[in-house]
């Protein structure tokens, strides 16, 4: 069985910087995360990079523990 690496974006509020280290405990605590980045293009989003990532469940952890407005947007394979 090969797992594929992985790209997944998730709209995330960013409120403040408590808010930031909240998001990057959570993504970086998931199993299979290899990086995790900001970006504020528009919307502010976070993506996580990794193999065998649970894109669903980070999103449910990031809406109960962050910001109810957390949206997945994407899972792509990562090139």
């Amino acid at each position: 069985m090969t797992v594929m690496r992985q790209k997944i974006e998730i709209e995330v509020p960013l409120h403040c910087g408590k808010c930031k280290k909240k998001i990057m405990s959570i993504c970086t605590t998931a199993y299979g995360v290899c990086s995790v980045s900001f970006e504020r293009e528009g919307k502010d989003k976070v993506v996580i990079k990794g193999e065998g990532v649970d894109a669903a469940g980070v999103t449910v952890c990031l809406r109960e523990k962050v910001n109810k407005y957390a949206k997945l947007i994407t899972v792509a394979k990562d090139t």
